[in-house]
């Protein structure tokens, strides 16, 4: 069915969706974003609570509107569903959720012609789409030999909650991330852990200066513009030593082991052939992009990523990727959601449009 007709589309209203619609509007254009959540925040509404603002990694302002001043003990699931939520009255951005967007595909054979919205509340009509739809809805788990055979509990850092419901039990750890080491910090002070990971972890000990931010983020556009897909930033930056991650590395909580060869009901078996019995298995191995919705569209090339040029997808200019790739951290987000307004204003379909609101 028809539900409406629009300039933009914004699928996605976490930072980078909320970037986008601020410069919509500054702009004049009229646009609609839709959000599958039940309220403001975006991913951060599922964030475990002991994750504190002391302990998150940097969060940006949005843009035209600084957050407010932090409490450090705060949930950041708390504190940044607040700044969002206020975020969205004060500029009267209207975000219609939740709304599931199920799939995007061309109207017709026209290249600049519209693309058809299809949601699980109706369908809209637009001339460009802004996906902002991050990857916290696509969490990574490997297939491994045996995993279905752990009589032990498996979940991801998707579903995890607080280090207690594993105190009293052996658990192991698989991932070579932020996630994966700020969660091995919290568990080993309550119960014992084993830290498994596919490569040496590279830890640095140098401050991540800005140039060292450019570097990394100049490497994952370099394969999102070969079509390849993207790896995260802080697979390319590495890990930094912090005061609490020194304290567990005393512990001997970051004693990082060789990946194990196969998952056994009691255990996993090493590469040194022995078994290492364990009653969890915490799988911090990231997220996909969650882009299935986007699949009519036949974006992805041989490589099996999406061939982008800056948040441009460069076989479709209509559609713009933001959060995605380099623009994955919150200062990404926010350069993301600029950038692709401009270039959405250069569409034949809106270049009227870019006259009149640049006059």
């Amino acid at each position: 069915m028809d539900y409406g007709t629009t300039d933009v589309v914004v699928i996605g209203a976490g930072q980078a969706g909320l970037s986008a619609a601020y410069h919509l509007q500054r702009r004049a254009l009229d646009y609609r974003v839709l959000d599958a959540e039940e309220g403001p925040g975006g991913a951060w509404r599922h964030r475990w609570k002991s994750l504190v603002m002391a302990t998150v990694n940097g969060i940006s302002d949005l843009p035209g509107i600084a957050k407010p001043d932090v409490d450090p003990t705060e949930p950041s699931s708390e504190f940044l569903s607040r700044y969002f939520a206020g975020y969205e009255r004060d500029l009267g951005i209207e975000v219609l959720r939740p709304v599931k967007v199920t799939s995007v595909a061309r109207e017709d054979a026209d290249p600049a012609g519209r693309l058809r919205i299809s949601t699980d509340s109706g369908d809209w009509s637009a001339k460009a789409v802004i996906n902002a739809t991050g990857t916290w809805t696509r969490p990574f788990w490997p297939i491994y030999p045996g995993r279905a055979t752990f009589r032990g509990r498996q979940l991801h850092v998707a579903d995890y909650v607080s280090a207690e419901e594993f105190r009293g039990l052996h658990v192991i750890v698989v991932g070579g991330g932020i996630s994966a080491v700020g969660l091995l910090d919290e568990v080993s002070q309550v119960t014992s852990t084993s830290w498994f990971t596919r490569r040496e972890p590279d830890w640095r000990d140098a401050a991540f200066d800005a140039q060292a931010g450019h570097n990394a983020v100049a490497l994952v556009e370099e394969r999102v513009r070969q079509g390849l897909p993207p790896q995260s930033v802080v697979a390319v930056t590495g890990l930094i030593w912090t005061p609490s991650l020194r304290a567990a590395a005393q512990r001997g909580a970051l004693d990082r082991r060789p990946m194990f060869t196969a998952i056994e009901p009691d255990g996993v078996r090493l590469a040194d052939g022995g078994l290492l019995r364990a009653d969890v298995i915490l799988w911090a191995t990231g997220f996909r992009a969650e882009l299935e919705h986007l699949a009519p569209l036949h974006l992805r090339g041989p490589g099996g990523g999406i061939a982008m040029e800056g948040t441009q997808v460069a076989a479709e200019p209509r559609v713009h990727l933001v959060g995605y790739g380099p623009s994955s951290s919150t200062i990404g987000a926010n350069r993301a959601g600029r950038a692709a307004v401009s270039a959405i204003l250069k569409l034949p379909a809106l270049a009227s449009t870019a006259s009149t609101t640049s006059k």
